[in-house]
């Protein structure tokens, strides 16, 4: 079964390039971002880690980890750290799960349930699906979920950008428009009144009968 928006996001305990962890425990009471690639020394993933890697503080600064997760063995992500670093100029300090019994790709829907064999006989093309992200919030509830195919690399800015959103609306009874980045005016819930508008958030700007605009709250 697929996680949908507001799922438990499910815990685990599994092998990293950092030793054992749970993901409950690891996480905290922050954010995580669970992110996945079908297999250790593929062009497109090699480019998305060392990104990610680059992006660590940005994600840190918004109380996020970051957390890889493929089949392949730790022993093969250690190896594939190096090409990581020679190609991006990044190191990766951020843990990465050797899924061998792909019980986390399974736990997060990424492969069906019947999935098996010896996970280094399997292709890129045998794990395709898992190439997903997930937020996970400190309810420990999925928060945003994506799914890119194999040839398109994924925008992790627009991670950021939907994370910012994330930790606003969780805190303010606001929403954010198409294409929102900080700094810009923002939707008033239906739960806010006219009253608690002015009162709370300095007035607003009514746009249609069902949308209101206000400036950025915080």
């Amino acid at each position: 079964m697929s996680l949908r928006i507001n799922d438990i996001a499910p815990d685990f305990t599994a092998d990293t390039t950092v030793g054992e962890i749970n993901l409950y425990d690891w996480m905290g009471d922050g954010y995580a971002v669970l992110f996945s690639h079908p297999k250790d020394f593929t062009p497109i993933c090699t480019t998305e880690l060392g990104l990610m890697a680059g992006m660590e503080d940005d994600f840190a600064k918004r109380d996020a980890k970051i957390l890889g997760v493929s089949v392949d063995a730790v022993s093969d992500h250690h190896k594939w750290k190096a090409d990581i670093t020679a190609l991006t100029g990044n190191e990766v300090h951020y843990p990465m799960i050797g899924d061998t019994d792909m019980k986390v790709a399974k736990l997060y829907g990424m492969l069906p349930a019947e999935a098996s064999g010896d996970v280094g006989t399997r292709t890129p093309a045998d794990n395709q699906t898992v190439r997903s992200v997930f937020v996970i919030g400190p309810d420990k509830r999925i928060k945003l979920s994506l799914t890119y195919p194999m040839t398109t690399g994924r925008n992790f800015d627009e991670i950021l950008r939907a994370l910012d959103s994330i930790r606003l609306t969780a805190k303010y009874k606001v929403a954010t428009p198409a294409n929102w980045k900080v700094g810009e005016d923002v939707v008033l819930t239906a739960a806010v009144s006219d009253e608690e508008a002015n009162e709370k958030y300095g007035g607003f700007d009514k746009k249609l009968p069902y949308l209101r605009t206000t400036k950025q709250p915080g």
